[in-house]
C-alpha cells in the first residue's frame, strides 16, 4: 500500500474518487498563491528589504487563510 499526497490511497495505488475531487474551499488557493507571490515580487522589485516583503506577505497570507477557514458551508 502506498501513501500519497491526499493521504488515502487504495491498495492498487489509486485514490478514491472523493479524494481526487478538490473541496470547494480549495478552489481559490492557486489564485491566492499567485497573488501573494506577485505581491512579494513587487516589493523586491521596488528594492524593499526582503524581511519587510516577507512580513507583509506573511500577514496577508494569515488574513487570507483566516478568511478561508471561516467560510461557512
Amino acid at each position: 500500500m502506498m501513501a500519497g499526497r491526499a493521504g488515502i490511497v487504495l491498495a492498487h495505488g489509486r485514490r478514491p474518487d472523493s479524494a481526487s475531487r478538490p473541496h470547494p474551499r480549495h478552489a481559490p488557493a492557486g489564485a491566492g498563491n499567485q497573488r501573494l507571490h506577485h505581491r512579494w515580487e513587487q516589493f523586491t522589485a521596488r528594492k524593499k528589504r526582503t524581511v519587510v516583503a516577507n512580513v507583509t506577505v506573511a500577514r496577508e497570507l494569515a488574513r487570507w487563510r483566516w478568511s478561508l477557514a471561516t467560510i461557512e458551508d
